[in-house]
C-alpha cells in the first residue's frame, strides 16, 4: 500500500503539469482581450501596460513559464533559498483580471468552503439514498420497491441538474415554502441544492449497490452464513453488504471529485457563493489567472480524492492492500 502511494504522489506533479499546459493553451487560445473586457477590470491603458510587462501577458512562452515558477512554488522556494523576501503566498496563482483589488487565492479561500461542503453533503446524501435503494431493491428482486428504485436511478442519470434543480426549487421554494429560495448559510438552505447535486451520484451508486448485492447473495459464503443460523439482516448487513460496496467504494474516488468540482451548474441555480460562479464569469470574461488557478486547485483535488479512495479499497478489500505491499 505504501508503494501505490509513493507512485501516486510521484505521478501527482506530471499529471497536474498536463493539465496546466492544456488548460492554459486553450484558455490563451479564446478570443477576446482579458484588459479590454468592458465586464471585466479594464484598467488604464498604464496600469494595463505594466500587468503586461510584470506577468508577461504578450507572450504565451513567456507566460507559460512565468506564471508555472509562481503557481508552483518554485520562485518562493528560490527567494527563501537565496535569503531573500517575496510578497505574496507560497503558492502565487495571480491577481484577478475581473475582480478589483482580488487575488485569485483570496477568491478561491473565501468561495471553495461552500463549494467543499455542498460537494460533500451531495455525496453523503448519495450513499444513503443509493445504498439503501441498491440494498432494497436487490434483496426484493423484481418487486415494485425493486422497480420503483431502477426508475428512481433512471431518472437521476437522465435529467440534467439545471432541470431537477430549476424544479425542486420552483416546487420547494416557491410553491410550498419550504425551503429558502436564494440563501446560504443554514442547514435547509444546502437541502436542495445537495439533493440536486446528489442524484446523479445517487442513480448510479444504487445501480452498483444492487448489482454487488445480487451477486453477493448468491455467493456460497452467504449460503454459509445462512447455514449457520445468522438473520437475514447479519447477513446482509455484515457479510453480503461489505462485498457489494467494493465498486461503490471505487466510485467515490471520481465521484467526490466531480462534486466537488461540477457543481457550477448548481451554484449558479441555487445563488450558492462557491468557485463555479467565479469560474464561470472568469470563462466569459477570459480572466486567465481565474481561470487557471480553479482548475489548478481542484485538479488537486481530484487526484487527492483518487489516492484517498485506493487506500480506503485496501482497508475494504485485504486482498487489494496485501498485493500492494
Amino acid at each position: 500500500m505504501l508503494r501505490v502511494i509513493g507512485w501516486r504522489l510521484a505521478q501527482a506533479p506530471l499529471i497536474i503539469f498536463a493539465i496546466y499546459t492544456i488548460t492554459l493553451a486553450l484558455a490563451w487560445a479564446a478570443p477576446g482581450n482579458p484588459l479590454e473586457n468592458p465586464e471585466g477590470r479594464r484598467p488604464p491603458p498604464e496600469v494595463a501596460a505594466q500587468m503586461r510587462a510584470q506577468y508577461e501577458l504578450d507572450s504565451f512562452g513567456s507566460f507559460y513559464l512565468s506564471y508555472l515558477d509562481r503557481a508552483s512554488g518554485l520562485r518562493w522556494t528560490r527567494a527563501r533559498l537565496s535569503g531573500s523576501t517575496v510578497d505574496g503566498p507560497v503558492f502565487d496563482l495571480g491577481p484577478s483580471l475581473q475582480y478589483t483589488d482580488w487575488s485569485v487565492n483570496e477568491i478561491i479561500a473565501g468561495s471553495l468552503p461552500a463549494s467543499i461542503a455542498l460537494g460533500l453533503s451531495a455525496i453523503v446524501l448519495a450513499c444513503v439514498i443509493g445504498v439503501g435503494a441498491g440494498v432494497v431493491g436487490a434483496c426484493k428482486p423484481g418487486s415494485l420497491a425493486d422497480f420503483a428504485s431502477l426508475g428512481v436511478a433512471l431518472i437521476g442519470v437522465s435529467l440534467p441538474a439545471f432541470v431537477t434543480g430549476s424544479v425542486l426549487l420552483l416546487v420547494f421554494g416557491v410553491w410550498l415554502g419550504v425551503a429558502p429560495v436564494a440563501e446560504w448559510g443554514t442547514p435547509r438552505a444546502m437541502v436542495l441544492p445537495a439533493l440536486t447535486l446528489s442524484l446523479p451520484f445517487a442513480a448510479y451508486i444504487a445501480r452498483l449497490t444492487r448489482f454487488g448485492m445480487i451477486e453477493a447473495l448468491g455467493s456460497d459464503y452467504v449460503r454459509t452464513a445462512r447455514a449457520k443460523g445468522l438473520s437475514e439482516r447479519s447477513v446482509v448487513l455484515r457479510h453480503a453488504l461489505r462485498n457489494a460496496l467494493l465498486p461503490v467504494v471505487s466510485y467515490l474516488g471520481p465521484a467526490t471529485a466531480f462534486a466537488l468540482t461540477g457543481s457550477f451548474v448548481v451554484e449558479r441555480i441555487f445563488r450558492v457563493p462557491g468557485v463555479g460562479q467565479h469560474f464561470v464569469n472568469a470563462v466569459q470574461n477570459k480572466d486567465l489567472f481565474l481561470i487557471m488557478g480553479v482548475v489548478l486547485v481542484f485538479s488537486t483535488l481530484l487526484i487527492m480524492m483518487n489516492l484517498i479512495v485506493d487506500v480506503l479499497y485496501g482497508f475494504v478489500d485485504p486482498r487489494t492492500r496485501n498485493a500492494s505491499t
